[in-house]
């Protein structure tokens, strides 16, 4: 059995953990706190995220991260994408030499504007072949239902992406993959601050015209920031571009759009933080996205106007009008 070490045990490190269990890899999950790991392995579920959830045998979990990372083949990095680096850092000296680390992190970290892949090399020096990503439409509590989903999995290296393909691949989890890390990376970060715009306008009350504007222009506005980059075009219209952002804008169980629909309904940023410990990605990747359009010389209103709503600047109404008002050109431009 293939070892995979998953730091860390939250909704959707958990759910992760039952795609590997289920593929039959030998997983050892690492949570932050005793009550989360003793919960998994005495009532083989995570009672905390994933309540009624069993989780396979093979899976167990540990706070020692030393033995999480002992051995390991495959070390998956589900943290948030503002503390990776910091714990990464504290991981690093423990992860094996060959293991290659797969990011399921959607961000792109403020200050450097490096995407979760680039700070995996910076931090651990390992080379392209050694890092990958998980990107799609896979929601957390539908992942851990095992209900029938797809995802990318991409890595600079074909051949370990089609290794991590076998290792992923279940009854109910199919994965593709990818050569376009970038693509991917950008597709999956994005989509959370459409989320969070399509979210305020449900929590305005607005229908689904106004959403599947928001939802187009956004994938635009995507896929101008990751061809500007280099990412493949064909990549923006898959599982890890447009599936994605379809998941994230529809569902009433996407972090980000929950946090837009509160924003919507007149909450502040920072009582919506305090009513949850989930972490709504987008709230916090929205401003290092819109510095890495700036920089790139790509125009990114949503993520201009997500900014300001999240920051307080401006309020959600002010945005979907700001939207409208904006100069009339042709679609393609």
């Amino acid at each position: 059995m293939t070892k995979v070490a998953v730091f860390s045990a939250g909704s959707w490190g958990t759910a992760f953990s039952v795609v590997l269990g289920d593929a039959g890899n030998d997983v050892v999950l690492w949570a932050r706190r005793d009550e989360v790991a003793d919960a998994i392995n005495t009532k083989r579920e995570n009672t905390e995220y994933l309540p009624g959830i069993e989780l396979p045998a093979s899976v167990r979990a540990t706070t020692d991260a030393a033995e999480a990372a002992a051995d390991a083949d495959v070390v998956v990095l589900t943290v948030p994408s503002q503390t990776l680096r910091a714990n990464l850092t504290e991981w690093a000296p423990l992860i094996p030499d060959k293991a290659v680390m797969v990011s399921l992190m959607k961000g792109v970290e403020l200050g450097s504007l490096k995407r979760m892949s680039e700070v995996i090399a910076e931090v651990t020096g390992a080379g392209p072949e050694r890092i990958a990503v998980v990107s799609g439409p896979n929601l957390a509590k539908e992942i851990a239902r095992r209900e029938p989903a797809a995802s990318v999995v991409a890595c600079a290296d074909e051949d370990v992406a089609r290794r991590l393909q076998g290792l992923f691949h279940t009854a109910a989890f199919r994965p593709y993959t990818s050569t376009d890390v970038l693509g991917c990376e950008i597709g999956g970060a994005y989509k959370n601050v459409v989320g969070l715009a399509v979210g305020m306008a449900v929590g305005l009350g607005f229908g689904d015209n106004t959403t599947a504007s928001v939802i187009t222009r956004g994938l635009a506005e995507t896929a101008r920031l990751a061809m500007a980059q280099g990412a493949n075009p064909l990549t923006l219209m898959g599982l890890a571009g447009l599936g994605d952002l379809v998941a994230t804008c529809s569902s009433p169980l996407s972090r980000n759009r929950t946090f837009g629909e509160n924003l919507g309904k007149g909450m502040t940023t920072e009582e919506i933080y305090a009513s949850t410990r989930q972490v709504a990605e987008g709230a916090k990747s929205c401003k290092s996205l819109l510095a890495l359009a700036r920089e790139t010389g790509v125009d990114a209103p949503i993520a201009e106007h997500v900014d300001a709503v999240v920051d307080g600047r401006i309020t959600a109404l002010e945005m979907m009008n700001a939207f409208i008002a904006r100069d009339t050109k042709a679609e393609t431009d």
